[in-house]
């Protein structure tokens, strides 16, 4: 597996280039900036570093697109064939996805080949679907005087700008152009400057598929000149952001020159809670899973354990033990269990939140160091001793960290700690009662609830968050909302 297949390469070694209107180019200063493997820290290609001037290119390539025949008069089922035969063609190349999101994420290739990239496909799959039941409604209105036809109208909101994130790069791609595509709308797309090389493969694959010119423009560029840019543009009608909730508030603030659309998924501090009657052989590897998949570098990470104080000692044990037996390693290597984060900075970002927990009195049951080797390695952390004031235990730290706090009773007070955080992404319940469970589920303040499992998605299931973790949802039927303007027509007739 720590070969890469010629495909690969050969994409590797082309010039990455920006997507605008249909043709790859260079961005318009000639810039280029490196891509890095996490698992070596060696430069694996260079990227083009696209500003201003190059958003603005891409804005008027979708602006044009927006009312070119080709796309806007496209019909409902052709429209839906054509985001069908994106997911087929994902499909197709899932081998060669993985190998990049591996390569360039860091995530191990079985984990993108299974998780990210098949997500991937199933999402422009279901969305394919939605194409053709876009539709209005006919309302009855009380106006005297007259009769009255009154009937509503969906529409695309218009030219979108979409921000993803480096976690999940292919499939944060899929979920922001998936529906917007459904919709009509035409899109600039500023992907992650971690990781771009999934997103401009699938720039590929889209026009494999037969997308019209300039109804998907990608930038690969940093977020204070590419991504800032695009956040303000006053041609973009809205935009939509997947990042930390730092940055979030930035782009409303980006926004509010036009009053531009926003929609949102930030961050999280996700509390997950096992009461002592769960199955703790299932909650265990449960609790596991919930923090260290992906490396902790999920929004929805279960970071806040909260334990029945008569099972604690077993489960943070237990949680502790799968831990130390995660194989560390590079993405592409077959037997690896986790990769490295994604870089540098986000390497630092951990250990510093790390040395705050021991500081304020935290213990490590097992990891709570960085590995020493090559790439950006941490060992999967397991954290005792913490305390709902700590940095560990309020803030998002986006790694392998668990901090882990016992309970009494399932309470009043259990809700208020869980509920305790600026965020409210998700939680996770572990419990045989299912009249706890559902209370609990009904009390917690997240946009999804896990019971009895965790990371359960699927791309007809709405996701999104409460309180800082933002506006909107991602995927099902409620994402379309993002993307489409209501017009209510009145006509009097006889």
């Amino acid at each position: 597996m720590s070969d890469l297949s010629q495909k690969t390469i050969d994409f590797i070694n082309k010039p990455k280039q920006l997507l605008i209107n249909g043709k790859w180019e260079f961005a318009v200063s000639g810039k280029t900036f490196p891509v890095v493997n996490p698992a070596t820290g060696d430069v694996i290609a260079h990227a083009a570093e696209g500003d201003k001037a190059d958003i603005d290119k891409a804005v008027t390539a979708a602006r044009s697109a927006l009312e070119n025949p080709q796309w806007a008069a496209m019909t409902p089922s052709d429209r839906g064939k054509l985001i069908w035969r994106i997911g087929d063609l994902i499909e197709k190349y899932a081998d060669e996805l993985a190998e990049l999101e591996a390569l360039d994420n860091g995530k191990p290739f079985l984990v993108a080949r299974a998780a990210d990239v098949a997500l991937s496909a199933d999402m422009f799959h279901y969305m394919s679907g939605w194409a053709t039941k876009l539709h209005g409604m006919t309302i009855p209105i009380s106006k005297s005087g007259g009769s009255y036809l009154s009937y509503t109208r969906q529409e695309p909101v218009g030219v979108v700008g979409q921000i993803i994130p480096w976690n999940f790069p292919l499939l944060m791609a899929a979920w922001k152009l998936a529906p917007a595509l459904t919709t009509g709308c035409a899109i600039v797309l500023k992907v992650a400057e971690e990781t771009p090389l999934s997103a401009l493969r699938l720039g590929e694959i889209m026009q494999e598929a037969g997308l019209p010119d300039g109804v998907v423009n990608i930038v690969t560029g940093f977020g204070e000149t590419a991504g800032a840019a695009l956040a303000a543009h006053p041609q973009v009608d809205k935009i939509a952001f997947t990042g930390s909730t730092e940055v979030g508030k930035l782009i409303v603030q980006a926004a509010a020159g036009n009053l531009k659309k926003v929609s949102l998924e930030l961050g999280g501090k996700s509390p997950n809670i096992i009461l002592k009657d769960a199955d703790l052989d299932v909650a265990i590897a449960g609790a596991a899973n919930a923090i260290f998949f992906n490396h902790g570098q999920c929004c929805n990470a279960g970071s806040r354990l909260y334990v029945a104080h008569e099972i604690f000692d077993k489960v943070t044990e237990g949680v502790a033990g799968i831990a130390k037996n995660i194989k560390l390693g590079s993405g592409l290597e077959a037997e690896t269990e986790m990769g490295p984060l994604v870089s540098n900075t986000q390497l630092n970002r951990v250990c510093g939140y790390l040395e705050s927990g021991f500081a304020q009195g935290a213990k490590a049951v097992c990891g709570g160091v960085k590995r020493d080797v090559d790439g950006y390695f941490v060992e999967p952390t397991v954290l005792i001793n913490t305390t709902q004031e700590m940095k560990v235990v309020q803030e998002e730290i986006f790694g392998p960290v668990v901090a882990a706090m016992p309970f009494k009773e399932v309470d009043e007070t259990l809700i208020r700690q869980a509920n305790d955080s600026v965020y409210g992404l998700a939680a996770g319940v572990w419990t045989r009662d299912i009249n706890k469970a559902h209370t609990l589920a009904n009390h917690l303040k997240a946009g999804s609830v896990w019971i009895n499992c965790y990371h359960v998605f699927d791309a007809a299931l709405p996701f999104g968050g409460y309180k800082q973790s933002g506006w909107g949802r991602e995927m099902g039927a409620a994402v379309l909302e993002n993307y489409l303007e209501t017009k209510a027509v009145t006509v009097k007739i006889g």
